[in-house]
């Protein structure tokens, strides 16, 4: 197989190439996957029966006391979807009233720690950590390792673990709220913000169109998006085991179709920032970039969804000159952010009686 430059340098030896034979104008032509009937329908049922659960959070104070850079950190369990019980972590800003909520989504490796990169100095921030997933959740409603968790209930897109996840960030999004009500300073009906990557980044695609509480997403080399892109290719990452389950059981297509990142994007209807890789063995561009042209599609229909693309080098993986673009992507993210919450502002205060 012979790769194509730069990627013949970088990545010598690679099993696959990561491109899958695109281009960047091939990449802007991919389409978002058809819409199945009852998508929406379906999506809006889960998010008006989230709605009404309270989060009953009860947040413990880490010991020692954590501070990481300009937030104070503690923990918080709160109810998700099914009666489970997850946990998460809160940071609160110090010296300032929060102005604006992240959820902050994180890969399919879990997340160890908060990482605040992309969090500006005045939000106050939910980092949940995903159903089953470490190192808060490991084994908690769904089996840990990647290819088993993204098989998890696929029998029935009722119990499937990619639509109980984004219900998950409903959830997390409430008891954000919750805790942001004894919050000092805190404005009520605070907006919220959603960043996410790989993982994280195709739930938050899922779960954001639907709920208002949001007023724009940054959504990084997200995963789950054109499963007719996804399945006809082999890769590294979870959609391999999806590929070869939907081999055997070709009925399971129909539940990835109605989680199906890309189709769920074309119903946004905020702002949202999407980082997109030219070169990914483990998340495959074309869906990638399914996700990205879904929210231009959702923009020139008039649904309010404005669309930023950056363009990285490769994804899930260390490349020359990595550095620079993540550090120029987490100031992006930042500014997104606060143009997000300015326009928010701006709307509710037009239309205000």
């Amino acid at each position: 197989m012979r790769l194509p430059a730069p990627y013949d340098t970088w990545f010598p030896g690679a099993p696959i190439d990561g491109t899958y034979g695109y281009d960047r104008d091939a990449l802007a032509a991919v389409e978002p996957a058809e819409e199945p009937e009852g998508f929406a329908d379906l999506w809006r049922s889960w998010h008006a029966a989230a709605r009404g659960v309270p989060a009953d959070v009860a947040l413990e104070p880490l010991d020692p006391p954590a501070r990481r850079g300009t937030h104070d950190v503690s923990l918080v369990t709160f109810a998700a979807d099914g009666g489970l019980r997850l946990r998460a972590w809160v940071a609160l800003p110090v010296g300032t009233a929060p102005r604006v909520g992240i959820v902050h989504g994180h890969g399919y490796g879990g997340r160890e720690a908060p990482s605040f990169e992309r969090v500006p100095r005045d939000a106050a921030v939910i980092f949940p950590v995903a159903r089953g997933l470490g190192s808060l959740n490991a084994g908690v409603g769904a089996p840990q390792v990647s290819a088993e968790h993204v098989l998890h209930g696929i029998g029935d897109v009722r119990t499937y673990v990619l639509g109980r996840c984004a219900v998950d960030l409903w959830h997390a999004a409430t008891a954000l709220q919750e805790v942001l009500a004894d919050v000092p300073g805190a404005p009520a009906g605070i907006p919220l913000y959603y960043v996410g990557s790989s993982f994280g980044g195709g739930v938050g695609a899922l779960a954001v169109p639907w709920d208002d509480r949001f007023v724009g997403a940054t959504l990084e080399v997200p995963s789950f998006g054109q499963y007719d892109e996804r399945l006809a290719v082999p890769c590294t990452g979870s959609g391999e085991a999806q590929r070869r389950h939907v081999a055997a059981h070709p009925e399971a297509r129909r539940v990835l179709a109605l989680t199906d990142a890309s189709v769920a994007a074309t119903h946004l209807r905020v702002p949202v920032r999407v980082e997109c890789a030219l070169w990914d063995a483990h998340v495959p561009p074309p869906g990638q970039f399914g996700v990205a042209n879904g929210v231009a599609a959702a923009e020139r229909a008039g649904t309010g969804a404005e669309l930023e693309l950056a363009v990285h080098s490769a994804g899930h993986a260390e490349y020359p000159g990595q550095a620079r673009e993540l550090a120029t992507s987490f100031a992006a993210t930042r500014a997104h952010v606060g143009r997000a919450v300015e326009r928010a502002v701006a709307r509710a205060a037009a239309a205000a009686p």
